[in-house]
């Protein structure tokens, strides 16, 4: 079963994408979930993180996201530390679940598929990109944060122009219409 990388800055619309791919009856994982689904259930994982980030990782037994993107977005090494722990999880979670889906493919949706080399594991790979003004108001609306904190996290991504150089296709997400075919166009080209 072929797997599709699919990635983009925060704000891009990867879950717009996302969401259409499934519509079309493509199984599709994302990893951001899985990854804090696990980082709340697994108790290793939680160790870990609290060996790394401090006691204030978890408030109330549940991840405190706020405090720990209040660290490793502000601390690149951190972000590695912790990026180390969690993503092996994700990546074994994501192959048990690829093992019971069926199709001709299956989409992997992940922030940092091309930073962190997952792009070497799919058989294609998409980033979603759209104009940096629309991504930041786009998580302005979504999320209770302020600009400087979606330009921090921005900083720790590549910026597209690097991404688009180890894309086999980009999806620019502007207009809703267009990115619909957009993805219908590629789901077409991979099924065949």
């Amino acid at each position: 079963m072929k797997v599709v990388g699919l990635t983009g800055g925060i704000g891009s619309g990867k879950s717009t994408v996302a969401k259409i791919f499934e519509q079309l009856g493509v199984a599709v994982y994302i990893a951001d979930d899985e990854a804090k689904r696990l980082m709340n259930e697994d108790e290793s994982i939680r160790k870990q993180i609290i060996t790394l980030l401090g006691p204030k990782a978890y408030k109330e037994g549940k991840l405190n996201r706020a405090h720990i993107a209040s660290i490793v977005f502000n601390d690149k090494i951190k972000l590695e530390q912790l990026n180390a722990i969690v993503h092996p999880a994700v990546a074994t979670n994501f192959n048990l679940w690829k093992k019971e889906q069926k199709g001709d493919y299956v989409v992997k949706e992940a922030a940092i598929l091309f930073e962190n080399d997952g792009y070497k594991q799919c058989d294609y790979t998409i980033l979603v990109s759209a104009p940096l003004e629309i991504r930041i108001q786009r998580v302005l609306k979504r999320d209770n944060t302020t600009r400087e904190d979606i330009l921090s996290r921005i900083s720790n991504q590549w910026e597209d122009a690097q991404k688009i150089l180890l894309a086999d296709f980009v999806i620019y997400n502007i207009d809703l219409k267009d990115t619909s075919s957009q993805v219908y166009s590629i789901h077409n080209e991979i099924s065949s």
